[in-house]
Order: C-alpha cells, then sequence, then structure tokens
C-alpha cells in the first residue's frame, strides 16, 4: 500500500493533528468568536454567489458525498480487494471507514454546534464535524491508496481524489449545510484516518517480516 509507511505516518499524524486543532478552536470561548466570524463571513459570501446553475453543481457534489454514493463504492471497493486476496489492504481500509463512521456521531455530540441558517437543503445532527467531509475524504482517498499501485499514477489520482474531496466539502458550505471550519476539520480527519490506517497496517506488517528477512527464515507457508 505504502512505499515509506513511517512517512504515511507522519503525514497522517500531522492531519489528525490539524483536525484536532480546528475542534480546540470552534471550542474554547476565547477562539470561538474569532472562528466564527470567519464562517460567517464565508457563509455570507455564498449567499451572494447563490445562483441556479452554482445550486445544481453543489448539490449535485453533495449527493456524490452522501451515503447513497459512498457506501456502494465502500462495498464494491471492499469485494474487489477480497477478490484480489489483498488482506491487508482490506483491513486498512475498512478500520478506516469503520473508525470514521464511528467517530462522527459522538463528536457531533460533544460538540452540539448549530447549522448555519438558509441551508438550501435539508439536514440533520448537529453541524460540527461535517459527516460528508469525513466521509467523502475517507472514500475518495481510501479508495486510491488501497486500489492503485505506487507510482506516478497513484499521485496523480490523489491529486484527483484531494480536489474531489476539498470541491464535495465546499458544495457543503456553499448550500449552507455547514459552517466552513465544520468541512475543513471534518476533511483533515477523514483524509487523515485514509492515510492513518495503511500506514499503520505496512508498519506492522513490515515489523512482523522484519524478524524472519534477518534469520533467513521463510514465512508461514512457504518452504524454507
Amino acid at each position: 500500500m505504502l512505499v515509506d509507511a513511517n512517512r504515511g505516518l507522519r503525514v497522517s499524524g500531522v492531519l489528525l493533528a490539524a483536525a484536532v486543532v480546528v475542534g480546540v478552536l470552534v471550542a474554547l470561548p476565547a477562539t470561538r468568536p474569532a472562528v466564527q466570524a470567519v464562517d460567517d463571513a464565508v457563509w455570507r459570501w455564498a449567499g451572494d454567489l447563490e445562483n441556479g446553475p452554482a445550486d445544481a453543481v453543489a448539490v449535485g457534489f453533495s449527493w456524490l458525498g452522501g451515503v447513497w454514493v459512498n457506501w456502494p463504492l465502500r462495498a464494491a471497493a471492499a469485494l474487489l480487494i477480497a477478490a484480489r486476496r489483498h488482506w491487508s489492504r482490506l483491513l486498512a481500509f475498512t478500520l478506516a471507514v469503520v473508525t470514521s463512521e464511528a467517530a462522527i456521531g459522538p463528536v457531533k455530540a460533544a460538540f452540539d454546534r448549530p447549522r448555519p441558517s438558509g441551508s438550501l437543503i435539508e439536514t440533520s445532527a448537529a453541524s460540527f464535524p461535517s459527516g460528508h467531509a469525513i466521509a467523502g475524504a475517507v472514500t475518495a482517498v481510501g479508495l486510491v491508496l488501497v486500489l492503485a499501485p505506487p507510482g506516478p499514477a497513484r499521485w496523480r489520482w490523489e491529486v484527483w481524489a484531494v480536489v474531489f474531496s476539498t470541491v464535495m466539502a465546499l458544495s457543503r458550505v456553499y448550500l449552507r449545510a455547514h459552517w466552513l471550519s465544520d468541512t475543513v476539520a471534518g476533511a483533515l480527519l477523514g483524509a487523515g484516518l485514509a492515510l492513518g490506517w495503511p500506514a499503520v497496517v505496512t508498519a506492522v506488517r513490515d515489523r512482523r517480516a522484519r524478524p524472519l528477512e534477518d534469520t533467513g527464515a521463510a514465512p508461514p507457508g512457504q518452504p524454507a
């Protein structure tokens, strides 16, 4: 999955730490007004930009980041990975999906942040963090890591995955379903988990294989 698991762990750590920082800034009474001022300015700007074609595009991206697209893609990817017998990749992708979905509800409940007013689409639950941004990043980034082999092609796909995740998250801001900080934290959290679990699984696998290489022993199930 990853050529350099340690680098993957470092990048994942930075992304997750950044998500925590955004959450702290939103939660602390000392910094919340400044964050809200930025969110309010972006909310007003989104209202000024509102028009029919942009509404349609934003709704389309929001739909692509929803459950009716995410879960079928995840299920199809899991079946494909299993058919290829890439068990470590399947484990990493499953862990990223499960932990991200498990985190959304409790974190929303802990922050209990009200949604912006004037949403153009139906919303539910609290605003922070954006579940769409988390799920979109986990799916887009995660699928590239577990399906594409390392190399220049993967980098190109990763760029497209990041672009899609960003635009999809911003569509939620444009639709005034989320504050900007909701989507920033969600995208960082989703991308951090999507990269972090493959890095963890790769590091554990490499560590287990290292003693065999040092001793010259054959892996289990293979002749010495």
